[in-house]
């Protein structure tokens, strides 16, 4: 099995326009890749109302309708700039969207999340984050005007990212190994993360903990094949 993992693209902002993102989805098949994990921030900010959609929302959703024509499975891993994906028009580009997902390779047990969450100590983020992906707020999102709602949700984003730990000077190292090595008991092996946009791997107690690049910093795809079971 290959499986192939994208993290961070923000499309829309740093990550450019969708283009060289639809090509690269587009080669998969080619490439022998049978799953695909998308690790959250698919875009600068994704709303899952139709109202909100842009073009790159729309070549990036029909290249993945395509591939689950042709076979591939796909894992949605929703991030700290997605909003109510699950149960949108969007859902049927995804086999799966949730906060994680797990999935074995060459006999390695892998849990893939996000990252933003996992600080249990930044209460501030997290009474944010779990604010703005509420029921009360995806109503008013849902019926409020396309312009008002575009100003509400990059507000409210914005916000996040004032609280978010990822924007301090240092890597919250302490925070992801505590989180890592309470998941990893669960019966995983390796927890994979996104969100930091930095690539890093490190052991902790009961496996490894592997932080993805961005995918608007790199530009590529990352494997996991079944001869190799690890990230390159």
């Amino acid at each position: 099995m290959s499986i192939a993992l994208i993290a961070d693209s923000h499309v829309g902002g740093p990550g450019g326009p969708a283009g060289p993102l639809v090509e690269q989805l587009q080669a998969l098949p080619g490439q022998g890749c049978r799953r695909l994990v998308l690790m959250g921030d698919l875009f600068q900010a994704w709303v899952g109302f139709s109202h909100f959609e842009t073009a790159d929302v729309t070549a990036v959703v029909a290249a993945l309708r395509d591939l689950r024509r042709q076979g591939i499975e796909i894992d949605y891993v929703e991030g700290n700039r997605d909003f109510f994906l699950a149960g949108s028009p969007y859902a049927d580009a995804f086999d799966r969207v949730g906060l994680e997902t797990a999935f074995t390779v060459g006999g390695v047990r892998y849990l893939a999340v996000h990252g933003d969450g996992l600080n249990d100590r930044d209460w501030k983020y997290r009474f944010w984050r779990r604010l703005s992906k509420s029921a009360p707020v995806r109503f008013a999102v849902c019926h409020t005007p396309r312009r008002l709602a575009h100003r509400a949700v990059h507000s409210t984003e914005k916000r996040l990212s004032q609280t978010n730990f990822k924007h301090r000077s240092a890597l919250p190292e302490e925070a992801i190994r505590r989180y890592a090595e309470r998941r990893l008991a669960e019966g995983h092996d390796v927890l994979l993360l996104g969100h930091f946009h930095e690539p890093r791997v490190f052991a902790v107690r009961g496996g490894e903990v592997r932080l993805l690049d961005a995918w608007f910093h790199s530009r590529e795809v990352e494997w996991l094949r079944e001869a190799e079971a690890s990230v390159r």
